[in-house]
């Protein structure tokens, strides 16, 4: 009974989507101020069934109700609770439904937070969230429909895939589709100023907190992936250019260069017509991301399924909004104007550079992604790219944000001299090139990746710390930084934490070390300064599972510093085994132990790995966010735009 309330709440909120997609952009062409209003009660009771129906189907997952087809194929009494709530969204019908709950989760939010909004264009926006939500529900209710039942009930479920049970996936997927999904409000935001029929400065400053909402949680669920992969898959990686992967980067890259375009746009009413453009692009790269993880027409270990007919109706969805999108965007060009004038030496500039070089780097890694695809349909040749071509493609472009980054942040508005900045900057460049030039020195071997990558860290954490402590005069210093704006520590910090993430990266890649061989009990073996002994490895039976456990003693020099447990778990209902990592988990490095299998010779498989900056990878990440939610409880984002300079009186656009 409870599924077919969900269903039911599924099919009530369908009807609702409609209705808010189509009473308010009427009411607001009319100008009928209740059917406006209609748009804010309707994205209210759309979420409340949306919140009903994914109520209903945790429900049955809990219960463990397997007359629910997707419960049977996805759970089993003996999983852990946690898992069995986990595995409501570790599905393809499941993560839809979370897709569309997060939907119109923002919708409402929009209505919740919106006051200070025109009511013409607060109706237009919530209905082209409508939209997309009635888009995405009748995809999961034609193709993708969750609560269909088995007659007769099985008397146990197939369980979880073993990848997918563990912590990370009770965080990992709920963030990064609050990033996915939060960018539609951005897209909507766009859409609905192109009907509206102005962008202008107060515009800007609408866009970007839910813009910035978008991508603080898209960097945690990005995060959180990426650490889950490092410590769950067993070989050590946390980065692999795969196809799911870059689906969500490419969003972020763009939201990133969204956030700063906007700025623009909020302090000089410049870059307007990028700005849109880049919102419709952006959202539609998260389409993307639900195409390529559902439609099976690329391998990737993400995948959730792989049936045709969903990959052609998301496709439909991607066509109509981005194309939809991209046709009122042109049809209003004509008549876009840009107001700002700035130098060619400004931080309007710094920000066109930035913006370009982000968008430079979203299109290779698109072209990386899509590249194999295209080669078999136009030239019948099937090829990969794979790590090699994105880091000899992709690390340029990131190298030259680092150099330009603290330069611009710096550079002031309209017009500046970039001797002047430069100037200011000299005890932080110098900073960062003595730390390149220690890690030069007193490294073994002579790439330049380490060295490099830890000068651009120190860079731009010093070009962070500089542009903070610059703000005031000698001896008012503390005073000034005590009434700094929150969205000015903001950005230090989210700059700072590139710099550690990016530090972190060129640290593991040029300095890892990696140790393979067999050992018996009582053997040891060192590795980086480092001793590692065998103690054992023993059976132990799981709720679920059974494991494959050693016993191994970390030893720097006579001191044992950490006793570690390498698993290999076997799932016997659905028959498939897993590595779980041994980590010691240090500030400047990992050490990294994984038990194999048993050798005819006696004595087991290990790999063991040194990681040095590991953990400054996720800590540049939790930085980042940080910044961001430091920008965001600004409390320019707490209170209404002002009202706008002078009423609209032209049809089109007011942008570049």
């Amino acid at each position: 009974m409870v599924a077919e309330l969900g269903h039911f709440a599924l099919i009530l909120g369908f009807v609702v989507a409609i209705l808010v997609t189509i009473v308010p952009l009427v009411g607001a062409y009319m100008r009928w101020p209740g059917w406006m209003r209609f748009s804010e009660a309707g994205s209210n009771a759309l979420f409340l069934l949306t919140v009903t129906s994914f109520g209903a189907l945790t429900y049955a997952f809990v219960v463990s109700d397997f007359s629910v087809k997707l419960v049977w194929m996805n759970s089993h009494t003996a999983k852990p609770m946690l898992y069995k709530i986990t595995g409501v969204w570790g599905n393809h019908e499941g993560s839809m439904l979370l897709w569309v709950l997060i939907l119109t989760l923002f919708g409402a939010m929009a209505s919740w937070f919106g006051n200070g909004l025109p009511p013409t264009l607060k109706a237009r926006i919530l209905a082209v969230q409508a939209s997309i939500t009635t888009a995405f529900m009748a995809f999961v209710l034609f193709t993708s429909n969750p609560f269909l039942r088995l007659d007769p009930a099985p008397l146990n479920g197939k369980d979880l895939n073993p990848l997918l049970q563990d912590p990370g996936l009770a965080f990992h997927p709920p963030f990064l589709y609050l990033g996915y999904v939060g960018l539609s409000m951005a897209f909507s935001f766009a859409v609905a100023a192109l009907i509206e029929g102005r962008v202008d400065a107060a515009w800007g400053r609408w866009v970007r907190p839910w813009t910035l909402a978008a991508w603080i949680f898209l960097t945690i669920g990005i995060g959180l992936g990426s650490w889950w992969a490092y410590y769950e898959l067993g070989w050590g990686g946390f980065w692999f250019w795969d196809p799911v992967e870059n689906a969500s980067f490419m969003p972020w890259l763009l939201a990133v260069a969204l956030l700063h375009s906007a700025i623009v746009v909020e302090k000089r009413e410049s870059l307007k017509s990028w700005t849109i453009l880049l919102a419709i692009i952006a959202f539609s790269f998260s389409l993307l991301g639900a195409f390529i993880t559902r439609s099976g027409i690329i391998t990737s270990v993400h995948a959730f399924a792989t049936d045709p007919e969903r990959g052609v109706f998301l496709l439909l969805i991607m066509g109509v909004f981005t194309g939809g999108a991209l046709v009122l965007y042109a049809a209003r060009a004509s008549v876009m104007e840009a107001k700002g004038v700035f130098g060619m030496v400004s931080r309007e500039s710094a920000l066109v550079v930035n913006n370009i070089l982000l968008a430079v780097s979203a299109f290779i890694v698109f072209i990386g992604t899509m590249w194999p695809l295209f080669s078999e349909m136009f030239f019948d040749r099937k090829l990969s790219v794979g790590e090699p071509w994105f880091n000899a493609a992709f690390t340029p472009i990131m190298v030259l944000l680092g150099l330009v980054l603290p330069l611009g942040a710096m550079l002031p508005w309209k017009r500046g001299k970039l001797g002047r900045v430069a100037l200011k900057l000299r005890v932080g460049f110098v900073f960062a090139v003595a730390i390149g030039a220690l890690f030069w020195a007193v490294q073994t071997g002579r790439s330049s990746l380490g060295p490099v990558g830890l000068f651009l860290g120190a860079w731009l954490i010093a070009g962070s710390a500089t542009d903070i402590l610059s703000r005031g005069r000698k001896g008012e210093v503390l005073n000034r930084l005590r009434n700094l704006p929150r969205a000015d520590w903001g950005k230090a910090v989210a700059h700072a934490g590139l710099g550690v993430t990016m530090a972190g990266i060129a640290g593991l890649i040029a300095w890892e070390q990696e140790d393979i061989r067999v050992l018996k009990n009582g053997e040891q073996f060192d590795i980086a300064g480092y001793t590692i002994v065998l103690n054992g490895v023993e059976e132990v039976q799981g709720p679920n599972y059974l494991s494959t456990m050693g016993d191994v003693t970390l030893l720097n020099g006579t001191r044992e510093i950490a006793t570690l447990n390498p698993e290999k778990r076997v799932y016997p209902v659905a028959g498939m085994p897993t590595t779980e990592a041994a980590i010691d988990i240090g500030f400047f490095r990992d050490v990294y132990v994984v038990v194999g299998d048993a050798q005819v010779g006696g004595g087991w498989a290990f790999r063991t790995y040194y990681k040095p900056l590991a953990n400054w990878i996720w800590g540049g990440a939790i930085l980042m966010a940080i910044g961001g939610a430091l920008s965001l409880s600004d409390r320019r984002y707490r209170v209404a735009a002002g009202a706008r300079r002078t009423p609209s009186t032209t049809v089109g656009v007011a942008a570049e």
